[in-house]
């Protein structure tokens, strides 16, 4: 009897293989993939993207709306729109990356442009606590949020390690019920952001 092949982590299984980031571009601009896919390329594997609830996307539109009150200018907000990494093609629910907004008319934005990328978790709390916090630390991203809708907190990690056989940022800083997040850009706090105003 063959085996069940989901009895195995999906990096294990044999017949699957990796693409780069240029690889998974030319799928999509070949029409191979597509917006309806909804997919993303998460350390070189195509990865099916969760389907999102409505308080997931209320969070989503809430950190966005917060984010226009305090982003200072030479920054701008992008919500639910790709990120190029060295081995992931993410699409973070807001990211926050250098402007002006036309820089990305013909390209997404790269580890130098962003800094602050934020997840929106409730089915994908595992995946963005660890997996997405590896990928982002890889990179540097210098802030990643994890609004945690399971625990109704958001955790901010910062002090990226950079790539290495761990990435992983060095510092987490949890933020429950009834505080003020701080946003922080270029290691300066531009303003704060209630939790329970990100909150369902």
């Amino acid at each position: 009897m063959t085996p069940a092949t989901n009895a195995l982590p999906f990096k294990a299984m044999a017949s699957f293989r990796t693409f780069t980031v240029d690889e998974y571009d030319r799928l999509i601009d070949a029409g191979f993939l597509t917006k309806s896919d909804r997919v993303e390329l998460l350390e070189g594997y195509v990865v099916h993207k969760l389907p999102s609830k409505p308080p997931h996307d209320f969070s989503v539109s809430a950190v966005g709306d917060l984010f226009t009150r305090v982003i200072p200018s030479g920054w701008v907000i992008r919500c639910q729109a790709g990120a190029r990494l060295t081995q992931s093609r993410p699409e973070p629910d807001i990211a926050i990356a250098r402007g002006p907004l036309r820089s990305y008319a013909s390209r997404h934005p790269g580890p130098a442009d962003l800094g602050l990328v934020v997840e929106v978790s409730e089915s994908s709390l595992d995946r963005d606590q660890q997996d997405k916090t590896r990928i982002y630390a890889r990179d540097t991203i210098p802030v990643y949020w994890v609004v945690n809708l399971v625990d109704r907190r958001v955790e901010v990690h910062t002090d990226p390690t950079g790539p290495g056989d761990n990435p992983r940022y060095q510092t987490l800083r949890v933020f429950p019920s009834g505080a003020a997040v701080p946003v922080e850009l270029d290691g300066v706090t531009v303003g704060t952001v209630p939790v329970d105003d990100l909150m369902p």
